[in-house]
Parts: C-alpha cells; structure tokens; sequence
C-alpha cells in the first residue's frame, strides 16, 4: 500500500501537530507528511514544522475579511498541489464551510478536547467544568458540515479532579490527544476505517490500543 500524503491544518502552539511528526520519528506512523498549512502568521507550529523538514504555507484568512469561503479555496488549493489524500485539524481554530467539508469528504480528521457530542465549541474544558461532569476526554472525528459533530473514530475518558480548572483540565486532555491523534491517523492510513452513517468500524486486528476509559 502507498504510503499517503497528511495535509495538517495548525493555529497555534502545534503540540498536536508535534505529537504526528514523534509518532512518525517512532516508526508508529508511516505517512507522508506533505504540507503543514496555517492561518496565523508567526504561529509557533510553524517552526515546529520547520524543524521536522515539513513544508509550510501561511493563509492569512484575515486578509480574506468576511469572504470565509475565499479562504478555504485558497487553502484548498495549497492541498491538492500537495496531492493530500488525508487533511488533519490539529488545532486549527476555524469553522470550515460545507464547501471545504465537500473537498474531502470523509478525509477531514479533527481532534476536540471533550467526549462528544458533550460540550462542542471552543470552550469544551470550560464548560464541562461549569456542567459539573465528573469525566470529560478528547474525541477524533470526521469532520462534516456540523460543528464537531461527524462521526466519531476514538475517544480517551479523563477525569475530572475536584478543584480542577481549565488550564489543569486541557493540560490532561492535551496529553492524550498526543496519543490518540497519531493513532486514528494511522487507522485511516492503513484502510481500517469504514463510514457507515454516523458509525465509524475500525479494524482492529494486529493493533494494540491503549486504554480508552
């Protein structure tokens, strides 16, 4: 099987983005990563990349104003010149349009730092703690036309600590997204996913998983 080509989308610090790159220096994640594209000019992602010899492209959506869809094709582009067969959001800080979504379907994977469909948006940690909920985690998704709502490839629990905040919470999540990332990216990379719906099979033979509860 041809090794496949990961355009990762990034805004900001790129500890996910990072977590593909150790995954791949591992010998855990056999893919091409092909493009790192980000849309915040001096991100510190972008000298992640730069270390680890990933090409890089900066799309200032800023500079598209209110024409969202203007940005997208302009990142699009970057993707497909880079012959991209997965997109991965990696902590990129921007809801894409069903125009985007219909570019890649079923080939845009996002990591979200709650147990979804609990607590969507921005402030996921924020408002699991305001819920009160006792265990919270991060989810791999496709992404679809919904916001975090696509089809759900894995999930790690984490839990709440009594007198957690919102820094100390994320900062416990973060640690498993670095684990669970690169692994759904290599499910997708070795054919084991199936979409069926709203229901995502995995096969699952000859792969040891971490825990998940």
């Amino acid at each position: 099987m041809a090794r496949i080509r990961v355009g990762v989308l990034a805004s900001g610090r790129g500890t996910d983005f990072q977590s593909l790159v150790d995954a791949r220096k591992r010998g855990e994640l056999d893919v091409d990563l092909a493009v790192l594209v980000c849309n915040v000019p001096g991100a510190p992602v972008l000298a992640r990349a730069k270390t680890a010899g990933v090409s890089t492209v900066v799309v200032d959506h800023r500079t598209f104003g209110a024409n969202r869809e203007g940005f997208e094709r302009e990142v699009v582009k970057v993707l497909k010149d880079k012959r991209v067969d997965l997109v991965v959001f990696a902590g990129f800080m921007r809801l894409v349009s069903p125009y985007f979504v219909s570019e890649f379907p079923n080939r845009i994977i996002n990591i979200h730092p709650s147990l979804l469909p609990a607590f969507p948006g921005a402030h996921a940690q924020r408002d699991a703690l305001a819920a009160g909920v006792k265990v919270s985690g991060c989810t791999i998704h496709f992404v679809d036309a919904s916001v975090d709502g696509g089809p759900i490839i894995l999930q790690k629990a984490v839990p709440v600590h009594e007198g957690d905040t919102e820094e100390a919470l994320a900062a416990r999540i973060l640690e498993q997204e670095h684990i669970f990332l690169p692994l759904a990216v290599r499910l997708f990379a070795e054919a084991r996913l199936t979409v069926d719906g709203r229901k995502v099979g995995i096969d699952s033979r000859g792969i040891r998983f971490p825990p998940m509860a």
